[in-house]
């Protein structure tokens, strides 16, 4: 088999990264116009979710670190608890959204431009980097190594660009939290 090419199982996969890349960020969207009444505001998640965003970066650059190693089954763990991660963070984040109003950033002059700056670029990639994880993901776990090394090498600096702002969107944010 040519290495550039896609395995027939790789290529099984693929309708389900185009679905859940489609899927998650309409998702997402149409669950934040969607406000529970009646129920307390989940004010305390925030900080979970950001931490979740700041574990979830640590644990990328472990799993770099194993896999420069030679340490496949850590990396492979690793990437697996990274992923788990992430989705537990988007559960966290549309269920505080749904019950909560958005806050409004407060600050004034050049860091209010450098903290949408961020917002945006966390925004954006974050739906950017989802085909990405799981085009990656699959190619590992069906065994396409060089594909799979090919684009992870944009992948990691995505995701963890992603992580990373997150939690400096939260730490720039949350004075201004009600």
């Amino acid at each position: 088999m040519n290495r550039t090419k896609m395995n027939s199982e790789e290529r099984k996969y693929n309708k389900w990264i185009v679905l859940l890349s489609i899927v998650i960020p309409i998702v997402v969207t149409v669950l934040f116009s969607v406000k529970i009444p009646n129920v307390e505001p989940l004010s305390f998640l925030p900080p979970i979710y950001a931490t979740i965003n700041a574990v979830t970066a640590v644990v990328l650059l472990v799993a770099l670190w194993a896999v420069k190693n030679k340490k496949l089954k850590l990396h492979e763990n690793l990437m697996k608890f990274a992923i788990s991660l992430s989705v537990a963070f988007l559960a966290m984040y549309v269920a505080y959204h749904m019950t909560s109003d958005s806050t409004k950033f407060g600050g004034e002059g050049a860091i209010k431009y450098v903290y949408y700056f961020i917002l945006l670029t966390h925004i954006l990639l974050s739906v950017a980097v989802i085909p990405f994880v799981l085009i990656t993901y699959v190619r590992a776990i069906t065994n396409n190594i060089e594909r799979h090394k090919k684009i992870a090498k944009i992948t990691f600096p995505l995701w963890l660009y992603v992580a990373i702002t997150g939690v400096v969107v939260y730490l720039m944010i949350s004075p201004y939290y009600v």
